[in-house]
């Protein structure tokens, strides 16, 4: 906490023009702190509310295995959550830093933290060799240099190594020489010359000393034993040497040899290579054959840790003599590293109205390559409606880019393909499944907009007669469909009290018996209604077509049948063969070929005497009428419909052979009649003839009284002097000089010894008579019918006659 205090916060708050990526932070804290410790409190560094990271569910998401910083929703603050060794996690490289994304949802916010690692002074400089031997020849030179391996410390900074201290100092001094790559060289040099007959060994101490804060040190002691004269040292054949090799070469590679020469002769010019110093992760990757200085490598070689290398190869003879030359490695990059595509936020479920732009996953894309081995392209399907879109350096936004529709698609497996540069090219890929939640956007639809049913009449109540179907292309609860009877008046009638329909199964039932007489068909509108929110409905047409049943007999209409009387029809004992006698007269309230009638003749007194027709019911003489034919005839006519099965109707016509009423009378009246019937029909028949004779007497006194009148006046005119001139009024007749009617009417009237069976004729030539008798009553009517009135029968004979 001291170290934070000394250093302070840093944070650092980039908005940025992009969708996913809302703003970036960037933390310092030392390394070694234990877990738990405090790093920053980021709901504030980024503005961000507490309640905000909770509902968002916000979390950390690392590119790598390890996760060394927590997040604490609840209260908004990083703290450490495990160990940071910044040796371990950055080496020699600085300043070292870490980052990571802190993702919220509802709605997508990516934010970027860094964390910069501070180094604190935790490790102490360390020699390769506790002890370093040395041979040197007493006649070496003043300033002959000694090229010592230099210690090291995984620190940096001023925790690195600052100082070297060589002692005692009275034959040496040494010198130290940073390098191009920032590593030190160190070199112990003679300032005095050595006698080793004075002194044969040598021993020094060596420190190593950083400016940490404790200070730490490391030493290594020196070994120095004097031999005899050796005066020519080994000579690179060059100061440096420059070569490549590909990462990932195969150990025992050669990168290339150095060489060196040495005038002395014998075994003093036998020389041995070996790299002098160097840092420890060197050693372990590059080897140098002692005897051919040959530079091999011996581990394996990443060029996204380190790009080069630089070797201090050390040339010795056996006198220990040595020259140093300095080899530099530069470090090929090849295509090994295939991009990696990791998933940060991801939603697997869209609403089908999801508007297009609508975020489904934020993805991280990364290739460990340089230059071109890393420059990486990220596609997705381009048969979706969705597309990817560059958020941020290695970051890419997957967006819907077209309406989405469940009903045709329900459900899109996308691909994401990442692709880098390199040659030959390395890709990977990962597929998300999204799935596209419904919404009521289709209505139910029937199969037929209108259904034309037939249902036969006389039908049972609660007969099923045709069940509706509606499909819902969407799902779940709004695809469960549910049927409604619209209500309307048929003939007056709720629709409701004749049909229903099953409102889960859209089953038609017919509730009454239906009567084809009454009603020929109907129509009802049923509407198909789903459970969504808002409901969708669709409406359809039903036309019930009720089907003619023969379930209704002929009926006669003539001749009518009547209780207490009897129809005869009259046939002149002089009619010819076809002589249409009557017609029978029959409607059936059927249709179709249920009301077609046929007419036979299933009865009669003489069978060989009439006919009926079997399509108009026309009853007619098959032969010429004799004196031998009875006077009463009786057919039985059956009249019978062309229905499944058939209805038949039967009719009974009275036919009387005669010329005369008078004939008939006696043959039809010998029925048995109610009493009460006929004495009452007696007392209105006579009543009529009493008004009819009335009138008739009337009648003729007026007419007498003109007469009377218009002669005197004539005697009037005969006795004077004026002349007279006739005139007669249009149509006149003065026939056998009694009558002034223009036209001659006959009447037959007939009187019996029985006082109830009088009859009053009214004859008409040519016509033909229709009999009604009744028993009971005190008189016969004879009704004439005939195609011309005989009043416009011209000087017709006035006959009276009474019988």
């Amino acid at each position: 906490m001291a170290f934070l205090a000394r250093s302070g916060l840093l944070v650092v708050l980039c908005f940025l023009k992009i969708r996913s990526v809302t703003a970036q932070a960037r933390y310092s804290i030392p390394e070694e702190q234990a877990e738990g410790s405090f790093v920053g409190n980021i709901a504030r560094d980024l503005g961000l509310d507490v309640g905000r990271l909770v509902s968002g569910k916000a979390r950390i998401i690392t590119k790598g295995g390890r996760e060394y910083v927590g997040l604490q929703r609840d209260k908004g603050a990083l703290v450490i959550k495990e160990r940071i060794d910044r040796e371990e996690l950055c080496g020699k490289t600085t300043p070292c830093s870490f980052s990571f994304e802190v993702i919220l949802e509802n709605p997508i916010q990516l934010y970027r933290i860094t964390v910069e690692v501070v180094d604190v002074n935790d490790n102490s400089p360390a020699f390769p060799k506790d002890q370093i031997v040395l041979k040197m020849v007493e006649n070496a030179a003043t300033g002959t240099r000694f090229a010592l391996e230099s210690a090291d410390d995984p620190d940096v900074g001023l925790n690195d190594i600052q100082k070297y201290v060589l002692r005692p100092s009275d034959n040496f001094k040494l010198e130290v020489n940073t390098q191009q790559d920032g590593d030190r060289f160190i070199e112990m040099v003679l300032q005095n010359p050595l006698d080793r007959e004075k002194q044969e060994t040598h021993t020094l101490l060596l420190v190593a000393s950083d400016g940490g804060e404790p200070h730490r040190s490391g030493t290594a002691r020196i070994h120095i034993t004097v031999l005899d004269v050796n005066d020519n040292a080994p000579v690179c054949s060059q100061k440096e040497y420059k070569a490549e090799v590909k990462e990932n070469s195969p150990e025992g590679a050669v990168i290339t040899a150095v060489s060196a020469r040495d005038d002395d002769k014998g075994a003093n010019a036998e020389l041995s290579f070996s790299i002098a110093h160097g840092a420890r992760e060197t050693k372990q990757l590059f080897q140098v054959n002692p005897q051919t200085g040959e530079i091999k490598v011996a581990g394996k070689i990443d060029f996204e840790k380190s790009k080069s290398y630089q070797l201090n190869v050390q040339a010795s003879d056996h006198g220990g003599l040595t020259d140093t030359c300095k080899v530099f490695i530069q470090i090929i990059d090849e295509n090994d590293n295939i991009p990696t595509i990791q998933l940060m936020s991801f939603s697997n479920s869209i609403s089908e109205d999801a508007p297009p732009g609508t975020t489904i996953a934020v993805v991280n894309v990364n290739d460990e390559d340089s230059d071109n081995n890393g420059v990486v392209k990220c596609i997705i399907d381009s048969d979706a409606p969705f597309k990817i879109e560059s958020s941020l350096t290695g970051y890419y936004t997957i967006v819907t880019d077209d309406i989405l529709d469940r009903e045709n698609i329900p459900e899109y497996n996308i691909t994401i393909k990442v692709t880098d540069q390199g040659s030959p090219p390395l890709s990977s890929s990962k597929s998300i499944n999204v799935k596209v939640s419904d919404v009521n956007d289709s209505p139910p639809k029937f199969d037929e907009m209108q259904y034309s049913i037939t249902v036969p009449e006389n039908n049972s109540p609660g007969f099923s007669v045709f069940v509706l179907s509606a499909s819902d292309a969407d799902w779940g609860q709004n695809a469960r469909v549910s049927y409604f009877l619209e209500e309307k008046q048929i003939n007056g009638a709720a629709v409701s009290s004749l049909v229903s329909v099953g409102s889960d199964t859209g089953v038609i039932n017919i509730l009454k018996s239906l009567d084809y007489e009454q009603i020929k068909w109907f129509e009802f509108n049923v509407t198909a209604r789903d459970a969504g929110s808002p409901p969708l409905s669709s409406v359809a047409t039903i036309k019930i077509i009720i089907q003619d049943q023969n379930d209704n007999p002929p009926q006669v209409l003539y001749p009518v049948q009547t209780a207490g009387s009897v129809v005869a029809e009259m046939v002149p004992r002089s009619a010819d063969v076809g002589y249409l006698v009557t017609k029978v007269v029959a409607v059936d309230v059927d249709s179709g070929q249920n009301a077609w009638l046929s007419y036979k003749l299933q009865k009669a007194t003489d069978r060989a005497l009439f006919e009926v027709g079997s399509q108009n019911g026309e009853i007619r003489t098959v032969r010429q009428v004799t004196e031998k034919d009875l006077l009463k005839q009786r057919l039985t006519v059956i009249v019978e419909d062309n229905g499944q099965p058939s209805r038949s109707a039967t009719v009974i016509v009275n036919v009387a052979v005669a010329d005369s009423f008078p004939e008939v009378l006696s043959e039809f009246s010998d029925f048995p009649h109610d009493k009460d019937y006929n004495d009452n029909l007696t007392f209105y028949l006579v009543l009529a003839l009493a008004v009819v004779s009335f009138l008739f007497i009337t009648c003729l006194v007026v007419i007498l009284s003109v007469k009377i009148y218009r002669w005197r006046q004539s005697r009037i005119l005969y006795h004077s002097s004026l002349p007279v001139i006739p005139y007669y009024p249009p149509r006149y007749s003065d026939t056998l000089g009694t009558g002034t009617l223009p036209h001659t009417y006959n009447y037959e009237v007939c009187r019996t010894t029985d006082s109830r069976k009088s009859d009053c004729k009214f004859g008409r030539a040519g016509s033909q008579n229709v009999l009604i008798m009744d028993p009971s009553s005190t008189g016969t009517m004879q009704r004439m019918q005939s195609e011309k009135s005989i009043l416009d029968e011209p000087d017709s004979p006035l006959e009276v006659s009474c019988l």
